[in-house]
Order: C-alpha cells, then structure tokens, then sequence
C-alpha cells in the first residue's frame, strides 16, 4: 500500500480505536465529558432466596480510556485488558459468610482476542431523535461495543449509557428520593445502585438483559456535561474571568526592558546639538 494512502487511512483507523470523550459530536451540536474519566462503579445484587446467597455483579466504567488492571486481583478474576466497561459477578453466601468468583464480563472495549473487537462508539443526540420521547429530554446517548460473551453459545455484549442534563439541586433532590424509597422497600430480589461521580451527577444501573442477538447493559448517567448550554457557559466565564498568557506576559516583561538605545542622526549643520531620547 502507498505510504500516503496509509496516513489518509490513520485519522479513520484511530476513530474506530479510540473515543475522544472531549469531542462528542452529533447533529451539530458538541459535548465534552472529559471531566468524568475516571473508572465509577455501579452494582446490582439478585437474591436467590430460600437459598442464603444472592449474585452480586458490579458494573465499572471508565468512559473515556481503558481500564486500568486492578493489583493483587488474578488475572482470571480480572476485566480483560482494552476493558472500558466490565461486569464482575461474586456468588455471597451470608450462611458461610462467604464470597466467590463467578465471571468477568467483557461488555465493551478494544478487543485484541479472538480476532479483535472495535469499540465502535456510536452516538445519538436526544433532541434530533427519531423518537418522540428522546426528543423531550436533553442529552445524547451513547453506545460501545464488546465481544461475544461466552466464547461459545454466547451473545454480543454492548453498553448503552444516556447521558441526561442536569444541575446539581436537582440531582441532590433526586437522591434524597431514591434514599427514601429504599429505606422503604420490601422487594430486594433486583437492586440497583447509584454511583455519585464526583462532579455533581449520578451514574445509575437500570438493566443488563438480552436484546435480539445482543446482551445489553444500559446505565443512566446524570450529568451537567449533558447540558447543550455548558460549553458555552464555561467559555464565557473563562473568557471574562481569566488573562490569557500572552497578556501576563506582557504585563511582567515589560518593567524588565532595557532603556531605549540612543537615536543617531547626522547632520550637516555643525551648530545642531543633538539630545538624548526622553526614557518616558
């Protein structure tokens, strides 16, 4: 292959490879959730009641990069390396007191195993939907790709996480109500958890279940970064409130020059009397 055909191809091959969190685009309109890149778990519990054991499987997520291998964990008992959203399922035992490994769950990534898998994002901006009950709510949704899972017999796995506009008042209102309602619960065969993610928003669990020929894990992500304003509002601020380098630059080099070189000037006149230049 011409090699510069290889460098037309690059920008194409590292889109299928990677997901730029800070550039999310769809519809003409941009989002940047660089600022939540960081691994956040949610988990779900499915109590096998009469028996004393319940499966709890947590769902971990890093949306914008690879998970980072967990020390001291065996590698069997480990997400699979180009893991960016991986389900653990641990088998409790509150008779024995017990807990033990079932599966690590490859729900989506950068496969390099059984022939590679892209993680293929794929986005959808809520408000140009084709469908109606999207178009009423404010944010994108966004889709990764995984491996088939098991190897044999299995299903694709895929995550589906929407990320939905909201302030922080709202979301502190929202998990005062969740917290009441759990308090208040009796049915405790399925629950979800919901993740604070450190920047005012929640990540929350809603289903892992079978859709078509694929195992889908979809999560609801709460989140100022969601909001098509943001990104406005934080330019104006930064432009308002902050100097750029070049101005401090200015600013402090200026004091520091040297005084201005005397100006010569030939003349033919010898009664001229040449002057200094004025330093002000």
């Amino acid at each position: 292959m011409n090699p510069s055909t290889i460098l037309l191809l690059l920008p194409a091959l590292a889109s299928t490879m990677y997901f730029d969190c800070s550039n999310i685009r769809d519809h003409k309109q941009s989002f940047d959730i660089s600022a939540l890149g960081n691994p956040i778990s949610v988990m779900t519990s499915e109590d096998h009641s009469p028996s004393p054991t319940m499966t709890n499987t947590t769902f971990t997520i890093d949306i914008c990069r690879p998970l980072h291998k967990a020390k001291g964990i065996p590698k069997e008992e480990d997400c699979p390396n180009g893991s960016q959203v991986c389900g653990i399922q641990r088998l409790i035992n509150t008779f024995e007191n017990s807990t033990a490994f079932l599966a690590a769950i490859p729900i989506a990534g950068q496969y390099t195993f059984h022939g590679g898998t892209a993680l293929d994002p794929e986005i959808t901006r809520l408000k140009t939907s084709s469908s109606a009950s999207d178009r009423e709510k404010e944010g994108f949704r966004l889709a990764l790709h995984g491996p088939t899972y098991p190897d044999r017999g299995g299903k694709k796995q895929k995550a589906v996480i929407e990320f939905l506009c909201t302030d922080r008042a709202e979301e502190k209102r929202a998990l005062m109500h969740r917290k009441e309602d759990d308090d208040g619960e009796e049915d405790h065969s399925a629950r979800g958890e919901v993740a604070d993610d450190g920047h005012g928003g929640t990540l929350k669990y809603v289903d892992f279940t079978n859709v078509g020929e694929e195992k889908v894990l979809s999560l609801e992500w709460r989140t100022k970064y969601a909001c098509e304003d943001v990104q406005r509002e934080d330019d104006q601020s930064g432009s308002s409130g902050h100097w750029g380098f070049f101005t401090w630059f200015i600013i402090m080099y200026f004091p520091f020059l040297p005084p201005s070189p005397p100006i010569l000037i030939c003349s033919s006149n010898p009664n001229y009397v040449h002057l200094p230049p004025s330093r002000y």
